[in-house]
């Protein structure tokens, strides 16, 4: 199925990070707004609302697909839902919108995904986020899903050989980008001798994974607003070409880790639907919750075979002036993980770039862009092709 009959015609996104004086609502709310504004719309006007939060237990409030309601009394009645699909339900809540239009039942949808999670102690955060683990449910470890892909990072390198350097390459590139983004949770260039040594301000989380390897907890939202073609004011507008959906088995050992299959089958999906071939996309967000994670993405998307990320990553493919720029907002890496905010935030910033208001961030003559978000350790997966309309 494709999308091109669906418009992101507003966004909103709040700063990303440790947020203290910000509630999940105030969250919602400003981001809610924000995209409501630029889409040049009145509140009346939604027809439809999509609220992504993960939760997990990390606020008590486990209902708060009317929150979004407080940013105008003039969206009393809207009709609003709550979605949920681990680290990807910002793109889920997404989905749902792009659904509600295609039906018929909707001409313009508020998307809002968002996630308070800093206010918590480590160990809390650790067991509300292995919630999205078959095996590891109902445990509280402080390192949460650091320790599933260490093992993924583990089973790579026995495979293909110690890749810590690349994944060094990685954690730099995404930090350097992320100079850029004033948006970005982390907004320091740490440098790749930093990210590649071990030491007290950069020691292991799990098996090889280095802090700089992981992506930080972090507070935040963002929204697009979507749109018929034509029932929004004629401004900047991006066009969802596809959008697909793949799931793979919820139990470790049924899947093979290192094949990331379902992310495989979603991304070709959306290149198909889409009528494209990587050649022809500008950028791509990828989901980089960790380095090992961005270093086999560059397999899904089509940069090389099985163990061949390292050569790309240093031959600098994937920089911001590279053949095909992979996070140029500085990814989940520095840009930051509030996980029901995720999925809405890459896109976001991929419609940022195609609309030529990326500012530093800006990759010259991007027309066409990917994104790929997961949920869970590849198993809710979902990429999609963006296309500037005007």
């Amino acid at each position: 199925m494709d999308h091109d009959d669906v418009e992101i015609v507003g966004w909103g996104h709040t700063p990303f990070g440790r947020l203290p004086d910000e509630t999940l609502e105030s969250l919602i709310v400003t981001a809610a707004r924000d995209a409501i504004t630029t889409a040049g719309l009145q509140p009346r006007e939604i027809d439809e609302i999509v609220v992504g939060t993960y939760n997990g237990g990390l606020q008590p409030l486990a209902f708060p697909s009317s929150l979004v309601l407080q940013a105008d009394d003039d969206l009393l009645f809207t009709p609003a839902t709550r979605v949920e699909n681990a680290c990807a339900t910002g793109s889920a809540a997404l989905l749902a919108g792009v659904r509600a239009i295609r039906s018929g039942q909707a001409r313009r949808v508020l998307v809002v995904g968002a996630e308070k999670m800093t206010h918590a102690p480590a160990e809390a955060i650790g067991h509300a986020l292995l919630g999205a683990d078959y095996d590891r449910a109902g445990e509280s470890v402080s390192a949460g899903f650091a320790q599933l892909f260490a093992e993924v990072a583990e089973a790579y390198f026995v495979k293909y050989g110690d890749h810590g350097d690349a994944l060094a390459r990685i954690a730099a590139k995404n930090h350097r980008n992320g100079m850029a983004n004033p948006y970005a949770h982390l907004r320091s260039n740490l440098g790749y001798e930093f990210c590649c040594t071990v030491g007290p301000h950069n020691p292991i989380v799990a098996g090889p994974l280095r802090r700089t390897d992981c992506c930080p907890i972090s507070d935040g939202a963002a929204a697009v607003v979507l749109a018929a073609p034509g029932s929004a004011p004629r401004g900047p507008a991006v066009r969802i070409r596809a959008l697909a959906q793949v799931n793979d088995f919820l139990p470790a050992s049924r899947r093979d880790l290192l094949a990331f299959a379902a992310a495989h089958w979603a991304w070709q999906a959306a290149l198909e639907r889409a009528g494209v071939r990587l050649s022809d996309l500008h950028l791509v967000e990828v989901h980089d919750c960790f380095t090992i994670a961005e270093l086999i993405e560059y397999e899904v998307v089509g940069l090389c075979g099985p163990g061949g990320g390292g050569e790309v990553v240093a031959g600098g493919v994937v920089d911001r002036d590279g053949t095909l720029p992979v996070n140029p907002s500085g990814g989940l890496k520095a840009k930051g993980h509030p996980v029901g905010a995720t999925g809405v935030s890459q896109h976001v910033m991929a419609i940022l770039q195609l609309i030529e208001r990326a500012g530093a961030m800006q990759v010259p003559g991007a027309t066409v862009a990917g994104v790929f978000n997961m949920g869970g350790l590849t198993v809710a997966n979902y990429a999609s092709v963006l296309e500037r309309v005007r």
